[in-house]
């Protein structure tokens, strides 16, 4: 249980990370603002080798002292409060950042997306924060016209530090915006590499997701208004939304099961090798998304269970949703289910089918 703590100076604030680095405890304790405040980290001889800058809550940046980066990385998590296992992984680099314990190359900046909703173990508080980027926050979906709320102007906030981030910088941007899903899948890691305007699919990146033991990868053939659609289309960023299983309590996830996750991140923050696999497309399933459901009606009904995992396919013609009066069917062999939701508000997506497909990455 988090105890929300009272308004505290800057000073003090830097003082309790420095000492021990936890910096998801303190965006915990103070879930919609604190004072923006910067230090250095000195390496083992003492001498200054990361500027450390805290920009908001849940904000953090690291950047090398004295040395140029060729690499702009933006790693985020908690756009849904509730997918704490890269929340975790997120935490441990930031603490080992701030200790001096993992040597930074590379530009950072590190977004715990959605504080509230952590502190209520819930997806979201009133809205699905995925759902508002590349300027969603400011558009109707079916919510009313001018709905504002604590979540779109965390977006707009998130939006505008990317920018200026990758404004500052002039390396090579990066942005993997880490999450877990609501249901298991029969892939149990996977990620969604944002649609790319007819550029072509990078095959180190590709690789990279391998290397973090991702070998199943969604093509999105549409612009979205989801974190990593708005840095790929505004800036030019490689970016993925990367899945690592299920959502589970704070403590309860196998952090094993994410060996090569936390490995892959540290050797791009630190500059050590990737070690990555030559480019095999074998070693992938490839999907591309086929039908976007969204929910228009209040009776919406899922017509398969719970637990039916992500990536199930059905057989042709199988009804697997009704909106309405209009009973939504699979229409192609190989077609599958994923991120099903019936709960959604009336205007958003219940539901992504998606197909295999053969690319080519360049």
């Amino acid at each position: 249980m988090i105890t929300l703590q009272p308004s505290i100076s800057a000073e003090q604030l830097q003082l309790s990370l420095q000492q021990n680095g936890d910096f998801l405890s303190l965006t915990r304790n103070h879930e919609h603002k604190i004072p923006a405040f910067s230090f250095e980290v000195a390496d083992e001889n003492g001498s200054s080798t990361t500027k450390v800058s805290v920009l908001d809550t849940g904000i953090i940046v690291f950047e090398p002292k004295n040395r140029p980066s060729s690499k702009d990385i933006v790693l985020s998590c908690a756009v849904h409060g509730n997918e704490t296992a890269p929340i975790e992984i997120c935490d441990e680099l930031i603490q080992q950042l701030i200790l001096g314990k993992l040597h930074l190359e590379h530009r950072v900046l590190f977004l715990f997306g959605n504080p509230a909703s952590i502190n209520i173990s819930k997806r979201f508080v009133e809205e699905n924060l995925n759902r508002l980027f590349s300027g969603g926050h400011s558009q109707d979906q079916g919510q009313g016209a001018g709905l504002i709320n604590k979540e779109r102007h965390r977006a707009l906030l998130l939006e505008k530090t990317v920018e200026a981030f990758f404004s500052q910088g002039s390396g090579e941007r990066f942005h993997y915006d880490l999450h877990t899903a609501i249901r298991g899948s029969k892939n149990d890691k996977f990620a969604v590499y944002p649609f790319r305007h007819g550029k072509p699919w990078v095959k180190e990146q590709l690789q990279f997701m391998l290397a973090c033991g991702v070998n199943t990868i969604l093509f999105s053939n549409s612009p979205t208004t989801t974190f990593s659609y708005f840095s790929s289309n505004e800036f030019g960023a490689h970016a993925f939304t990367v899945e690592l299983g299920k959502v589970k309590p704070f403590g309860e996830n196998d952090m094993e099961n994410f060996a090569g996750v936390r490995a892959s991140l540290s050797a791009l923050i630190s500059g050590a090798s990737l070690n990555l696999a030559e480019y095999d497309k074998d070693n992938f399933s490839f999907f591309e998304i086929d039908q976007i459901i969204d929910r228009h009606h209040e009776h919406f009904v899922l017509h398969f269970a719970d637990d039916v995992e992500n990536f199930t396919d059905f057989p042709i013609g199988s009804v697997i949703a009704t909106d309405g009066g209009n009973e939504i069917k699979t229409q192609k062999a190989g077609e599958a289910i994923i991120f099903p939701n019936a709960n959604v508000a009336i205007g958003q997506r219940a539901l992504l089918t998606v197909v295999p497909v053969d690319i080519v990455a360049e």
